[in-house]
């Protein structure tokens, strides 16, 4: 189901409750509301459409990617960014890392490990700060 965007500062600043495997449709609600915001978007936290789990998705290129409760395991080689949110106003400076390796349950409720780098790994760490409350 496509969601309406969350926009309450105030929401989006509380840290996201570990996701279980009744959340499953929280992922499908994702990839909708995303798929109808992809001329604007390329990732998001449940907490942007209102659901306050650790569940993101991140489009990796050609696929989109939903994660359950996403672990940054490691990161290296850090650069400064500027990013903007389908949720907030304008655009902040913030510190991202080239490459990452996250820990993951898919869809099915597999445990995964996924290295990214580049602009993958920016959209994963930008969504990943949603679901601990940090808003750039």
């Amino acid at each position: 189901m496509i969601r309406p965007i969350m926009k309450d500062v105030l929401f989006l600043s509380q840290k996201s409750e570990p996701a279980t495997r009744e959340d499953l449709q929280v992922g499908t609600d994702l990839r909708d509301t995303l798929a109808a915001n992809r001329d604007r978007c390329v990732g998001m936290a449940a907490n942007m459409i209102g659901i306050k789990k650790r569940v993101i998705i991140v489009n990796i290129g050609m696929a989109d990617v939903v994660m359950f409760d996403p672990v940054i395991l490691s990161k290296d080689t850090p650069y400064e960014a500027e990013e903007g949110c389908l949720s907030l106003a304008g655009t902040r400076k913030t510190t991202r890392y080239e490459n990452i390796q996250v820990e993951f349950y898919d869809m099915k409720w597999k445990k995964q490990q996924l290295k990214l780098s580049g602009w993958p790994a920016q959209i994963c760490q930008h969504e990943i700060d949603h679901l601990e409350g940090i808003l750039i």
